[in-house]
């Protein structure tokens, strides 16, 4: 029985390389004469080995955040046994199971398996350079902090949050509403997303067991609210454009445009959540500052050329095609357990 179970297994890895090489030979002849796709063909590896290097990191406790979240959701547990469903999923976020890496995994994939599903070569150059990024070991610690000091927030003050301001320094200095605990992740879709009511309004909706934040420490959280009132959180102000895929950068434009002509509508005003940075960041380390500059060029260049937001709507298989939103969608949500 046992061999015939490792008999199977390599066929089926047998049958994955081969379906890998497949598409990169595709690649490598469709490269010829597009100098982006051939950009994008040797970024592909570099890419991959620098997420497998991340995982690595993660399971050897080299990554400090994710050290501290461990520490952290140890300390809630004991303080709060309640908790303890909540603090074990925590737990996760600081290893390769967690929601953010699985992201990373789940969007190289798609650049390697269905190059076809972006809109120009342009496009999966942009993604490739933006998943190496969000891989790098510093930056990914520091994109930790949100649920790292979601975990301190839960302590009552037992535990010090990091690379932040305290949340009444923060909401003092940005004039935010309190959106109760956990409020660092919304807006983040490794979490959460936002779901359109019956009302026409759109709500924070939590992926699986981070639901229980809604339900115990916060309230609904509003899109036209929260787009408006929201304080600092290091996905938001500096982590945005590598932490999250082309068609969620997408969705989030489009719920942002919806809103202000809704708003418009009426006579008023939205601004969007992020047209500027919050103020709540402290001891970040130079890459995150230069990597948001990076981060601002290329949301520029991009709404320019309209790599994805033109073309996603009418030409793009990337917005359009429903079986790209599947991977995107049902296969993601399967490592957030439970949506």
């Amino acid at each position: 029985m046992q061999s015939l179970k490792d008999s199977f297994i390599k066929r089926f890895f047998n049958k994955m390389c081969t379906r890998s090489m497949l598409v990169l030979s595709i690649l490598l002849l469709s490269a010829c004469g597009d100098p982006v796709k051939e950009q994008a063909l040797q970024q592909l590896p570099i890419t991959e080995k620098r997420v497998t290097q991340l995982g690595e990191a993660l399971t050897n406790g080299q990554v400090r955040n994710a050290n501290l979240i461990h520490q952290y959701a140890t300390k809630v547990s004991i303080l709060k046994p309640s908790l303890n469903a909540l603090t074990d999923e925590f737990s996760k976020d600081a290893s390769i199971q967690g929601p953010m890496y699985r992201a990373l995994l789940d969007r190289v994939n798609t650049a390697k398996n269905q190059p076809q599903m972006f809109a120009s070569s342009q496009a999966l150059y942009d993604e490739l350079l933006n998943i190496y990024q969000a891989a790098d070991p510093v930056l990914y610690s520091e994109a930790l902090s949100d649920p790292l000091n979601v975990l301190a927030d839960m302590s009552d003050g037992q535990l010090p949050r990091v690379n932040s301001l305290s949340k009444s320094q923060s909401q003092q200095a940005n004039n935010a509403q309190d959106f109760g605990t956990g409020e660092q992740l919304i807006g983040n879709p490794s979490y959460g997303n936002w779901q359109t009511g019956s009302n026409g309004m759109s709500f924070w909706a939590w992926y699986g067991m981070y639901s229980m934040m809604g339900n115990m420490f916060g309230r609904p959280a509003y899109y036209s609210d929260w787009g408006r009132n929201r304080n600092y959180s290091y996905y938001n102000d500096y982590g945005r454009t590598r932490y999250s895929s082309p068609s969620q950068l997408n969705k989030q434009t489009q719920l942002d445009q919806r809103t202000k002509k809704s708003f418009a509508s009426r006579g008023k005003k939205f601004t969007s959540p992020y047209n500027k940075n919050r103020t709540g960041s402290s001891s970040l380390s130079s890459k995150s500052k230069t990597a948001q500059s990076s981060a601002n060029r290329f949301r520029n260049n991009t709404a320019k050329k309209s790599n994805y937001a033109s073309k996603s709507t009418s030409k793009s298989k990337y917005g359009k095609n429903s079986s790209f939103r599947n991977s995107n969608t049902n296969t993601s949500r399967s490592f957030r357990r439970g949506k």
